[in-house]
């Protein structure tokens, strides 16, 4: 069992070193100006980058000329990228702050929401100690489109910045020290506002739930996972 153990953890150590190696090289093709280097960077962010930008913006028409304008940054800034991250956190980086610039700019004349972050913790405690690190998120496995459909709608209801941070672990599945990287935030504050992401979003989907549950109380069980509030890494629709 343990040798099956090591030779798991060597097999990702190996992985993981091929990734960095293969990301170092198409770096280093990028800065040369390579047209098939920026074809393959094209072709592997583009879809992902909208979506997340969609999913901020919710309007098709803003996703699309945000996400050009993402990649136009990455072209013009990709000789100052210096590997501090890997190059999908850098990007992903950028979608994020152009995405939230468009929506400053749409609701500049709007007042400002009330803050949903906590105060400031106590002397010497730490967020990444009073915040639990595995409450469960508002996706499991929903395999049904209309749930999916549900669950995207009110996702695009709670406010910034929960959403976002929900996207990025939920959907996206960067890890907390990602998403800090991402935002340029504390590992704390990203936990915190996941923490209330997840809390907005199951309040908006219980009445969608109940009503699911009244809806199959009559005809035997509900689709497996149909009803349940707490759904974890569900694939919603790009």
């Amino acid at each position: 069992m343990k040798s099956w153990a090591g030779a798991a953890t060597l097999g990702n150590l190996a992985s993981a070193i091929a990734a960095r190696a293969e990301e170092a090289s198409v770096v280093t093709e990028l800065k040369a100006g390579s047209e098939d280097a920026y074809a393959w960077l094209i072709a592997h962010f583009h879809q992902p980058i909208y979506s997340l930008v969609y999913r901020t913006l919710s309007d098709p028409s803003d996703a699309a000329d945000v996400t050009q304008e993402v990649f136009l940054k990455v072209f013009r800034g990709m000789r100052h990228f210096n590997g501090a991250s890997s190059l999908k956190t850098w990007i992903y980086r950028i979608a994020i702050h152009e995405a939230s610039n468009q929506r400053r700019w749409w609701f500049r004349h709007k007042s400002r929401e009330r803050s949903l972050e906590p105060s400031e913790p106590e002397e010497g405690r730490g967020l990444e100690e009073t915040l639990v690190d595995d409450a469960p998120s508002p996706f499991e496995a929903m395999s049904h489109e209309e749930v999916r459909a549900r669950v995207e709608k009110e996702l695009q209801q709670v406010p910034e910045p929960y959403r976002t941070t929900v996207i990025l672990r939920d959907i996206e599945e960067f890890s907390y020290e990602e998403i800090a990287d991402i935002l340029q935030v504390s590992l704390g504050t990203v936990k915190s506002r996941l923490m209330r992401g997840r809390e907005a979003l199951k309040k908006r989907l219980a009445a969608y739930v109940e009503l699911t549950r009244t809806d199959w109380g009559g005809r035997g069980a509900a689709p497996s996972g149909a009803t349940d509030v707490t759904v974890q890494n569900v694939e919603v629709a790009s």
